[in-house]
């Protein structure tokens, strides 16, 4: 199964839960609890870094990272511009 998809499926279970947690709060409000908590436990905890390490596979940190070069180049880009934008 390609990580893609797995992500996805996390992520409708974890919306599925919190919505069946929503639903059911009248009658089980511990159990409603529980689910609204394991669906969030699941798109921030699991979810969210799995996507993150999916997505920066291959990228180089260092272009993300605010360095003295980086910070020399954004400030010649600035000067470059023209007055009139």
């Amino acid at each position: 199964m390609k990580l893609k998809y797995f992500i996805l499926l996390i992520v409708l279970a974890s919306f599925g839960a919190i919505g069946y947690g929503f639903s059911i709060q009248e009658e089980t409000e511990a159990l409603s609890h529980k689910f609204i908590g394991f669906g969030t436990v699941g798109l921030f905890l699991v979810a969210m870094p799995l996507f993150l390490f999916k997505e920066s596979k291959g990228k180089k940190m260092k272009d993300y990272m605010l360095t003295e070069e980086n910070i020399r180049r954004m400030q010649k880009k600035e000067m470059e511009k023209p007055e009139n934008q």
